[in-house]
């Protein structure tokens, strides 16, 4: 008699919603209308390399380049620009953004201390414009500066930032919402503050350069002028 074998069984599949992984629509969601910066974990900083910073304004917030505005971010700087292993030696203010010159011992520093110094200005700010809510747009965008001629287009790019704005300084050579006055390689002042400055630290909304790059090394690049106007695509 013959006998027929039995199946053997096997398991089903079922298909199950996936969490997590990479999927359409997945990951940090933008602040704003789009983001204006990668989410990515950030690169790895070495001490001896200086950052330039670019950090924008939420849409609709007063203009930056005001005379009491200017005064507050000021004092938000020197409160918060040596903490941590994080240095601010430069800053530009323009209408809805702020670019910075920054070192940092670490990538960890360097986060650390511009979370710090964003939460005093944004606090600062806020009080002034008797408002509550956010103020920065989005995370802000860094970029490491490794060899002369990047440090020395940064410095350029930031303390003349106005005039690649084609912004009217009048007589003025510096723009006064950037750090310019205290910078010291000026081809016009040869290495010394602009008349009428002091150097003593308490004078100065920044810290003091410690990377070679920053305070010396840019300068094989050649000095620069108030007048230089940056070139659009310098950074």
């Amino acid at each position: 008699m013959n006998r027929k074998r039995r199946p053997i069984p096997t398991q089903q599949r079922f298909a199950f919603a996936r969490r997590g992984g990479r999927r359409p629509g997945a990951g940090r969601k933008p602040k704003g209308e789009r983001a204006g910066v990668s989410h990515k974990t950030r690169e790895a900083l070495a001490a001896r390399f200086p950052v330039h910073v670019t950090v924008r304004f939420e849409q609709g917030l007063p203009r930056l380049r005001d005379a009491k505005t200017n005064c507050v971010l000021k004092g938000a700087f020197a409160a918060g620009c040596d903490r941590f292993g994080f240095r601010l030696a430069h800053y530009s203010v323009q209408t809805n953004h702020v670019h910075l010159i920054c070192e940092g011992k670490d990538r960890e520093a360097l986060a650390k201390g511009m979370q710090g110094l964003l939460i005093r200005v944004a606090k600062a700010l806020n009080r002034l414009w008797e408002r509550h809510g956010r103020v920065f747009a989005d995370r802000y965008y860094a970029r490491i500066l490794r060899t002369p001629r990047e440090v020395r287009s940064a410095l350029c790019y930031v303390l003349n930032n106005a005039r690649r704005h084609a912004v009217r300084l009048g007589r003025a050579l510096l723009d006064p919402f950037a750090s310019g006055f205290w910078f010291v390689g000026w081809k016009e002042t040869a290495g010394r503050l602009p008349r009428g400055l002091s150097d003593t630290d308490g004078d100065r909304p920044l810290a003091r350069a410690r990377t070679w790059l920053l305070e010396l090394g840019w300068r094989k690049r050649g000095l620069i002028s108030m007048r230089e106007v940056p070139a659009a695509g310098a950074l």
